[in-house]
């Protein structure tokens, strides 16, 4: 089954340098074999490998478009390359040979397979290089220079252009073509992320307003009923909308379009309350004691609602009128967890301990159970010697989603 999509682009296009590294080497290399044979008056090992390298590099192609692997002409490609450019170097001067700079091609040619076989082939043609240096050293009488003393520049020459012409047009001409096409793949990324950006504030800021504009509708409800029980209702189901839309808000006005400053948040939704239920005249402090964390919408929104639920319960019926009252909250990392604690506590008169979050009647009690439970944690009221006190442990939703797809992705 053949792959598709960039992994299926980026084979085509190794295919198609290594062919043209094949295709070019084998036309320079039989060139280079008329010149030795008939302008530089080479004979013997040298003009036999410039003519052998083009006959065996083309049987290699064929082959290619047959068995259709990669690797294996990559590899079958530069172990030839290798074998020749060693044989010419040693039969030209060894590692004074001016065609010994070809070892360099062979490396990027070897990069063409997989960076393992490049990282092979780059320490193996290091090592080649040390042990020809060795050889002319040590064992010179082992080195003869088949190119005559009268030729040896011509053919110097012509092995620099050489490796020059097959470094610059196939590798260098490649890595431009490579990094051009990277250039106008990154600003067509950028385009599109910008566009999904301004898209996605777009959708908040439409949030946010219908949200408003449902809260503004729920408000003139409350207006027009002279029942207190359904004003109080209404007034309860425009608060939980208003927590939502805050976060709406927050996120088409900030940078970052996924999480909010869970600090900023909650110091602008207790604001709002404080100053939206004034059924009562009284002094209240809140104290806020969370850490610079980020959450995510799909955490932030749920506990929005539950802190909505607790401070709404605790100015409404913690405190009597003209008294002075105070609540704190507080949000707490887990250590080595993606978990939270979020306590919640006012001095107010409190309520009977009897009270249970599953059986109780009052709605705000029952959100706050299940809205915990919506954050995969749990609600619990700790006793406290005056006032009430919640405990809500939770996770950040998004972070366990996020571990969840990556566990799937590593057994995919």
């Amino acid at each position: 089954m053949r792959s598709s999509g960039p992994n299926q682009n980026r084979i085509e296009d190794k295919t198609k340098l290594l062919l043209k590294f094949n295709y070019v080497s084998s036309f320079l290399s039989l060139v280079l074999g008329l010149f030795c044979v008939f302008l530089f008056e080479i004979k013997g090992t040298i003009s036999f490998v410039f003519f052998f390298y083009p006959v065996m590099n083309l049987l290699n192609v064929g082959a290619f478009t047959k068995h259709h692997n990669l690797t294996a002409m990559a590899i079958y490609t530069t172990l030839l390359s290798w074998v020749s450019t060693l044989a010419i170097t040693l039969s030209s001067g060894g590692i004074n040979s001016p065609f010994i700079f070809i070892l360099a091609i062979i490396v990027l040619a070897g990069y063409i397979a997989t960076r393992f076989f490049g990282n092979i082939y780059m320490y193996a043609i290091l090592l080649t290089i040390i042990t020809i240096f060795f050889i002319n050293y040590y064992y010179s009488d082992f080195i003869e220079n088949e190119v005559p003393q009268e030729s040896r520049e011509m053919f110097g020459l012509a092995s620099i252009l050489f490796a020059v012409y097959l470094m610059g047009w196939i590798f260098g001409k490649d890595l431009m073509n490579a990094h051009y096409k990277l250039y106008k793949s990154k600003e067509e990324i950028e385009r599109r992320i910008d566009e999904k950006e301004n898209l996605l504030r777009e959708v908040h800021h439409r949030v946010k307003n219908n949200l408003q504009t449902v809260s503004s509708l729920l408000s003139l409800q409350a207006k027009n009923t002279k029942n207190e029980q359904i004003k109080n209702v209404v007034n309860s189901s425009q608060t939980r909308v208003m927590s939502m839309a805050m976060i709406h808000e927050m996120l088409y006005m900030r940078n970052n379009l996924s999480k909010i400053q869970f600090k900023s948040y909650v110091n602008e939704l207790t604001e709002y309350l404080v100053s939206s239920i004034k059924e009562k005249e009284i002094d209240i402090t809140i104290n806020i004691d969370i850490p610079d964390v980020q959450l995510g919408i799909d955490t932030a929104i749920p506990l929005g609602l539950l802190i909505n639920e607790t401070l709404t319960n605790s100015i409404k019926y913690a405190f009597e009128d003209n008294s002075k009252g105070q609540i704190d909250i507080v949000l707490r990392k887990e250590k080595n967890t993606d978990s939270y604690s979020l306590q919640i506590c006012d001095n107010g008169i409190g309520f009977s301990q009897d009270i249970d979050f599953k059986s109780a009647d009052s709605l705000g009690i029952k959100l706050i159970h299940n809205l915990a439970r919506q954050l995969k944690g749990s609600a619990k009221r700790i006793s406290t010697p005056k006032g009430t006190k919640y405990e809500i442990l939770f996770q950040d939703i998004n972070k366990t989603k996020k571990h969840r797809s990556d566990f799937r992705s590593h057994f995919a």
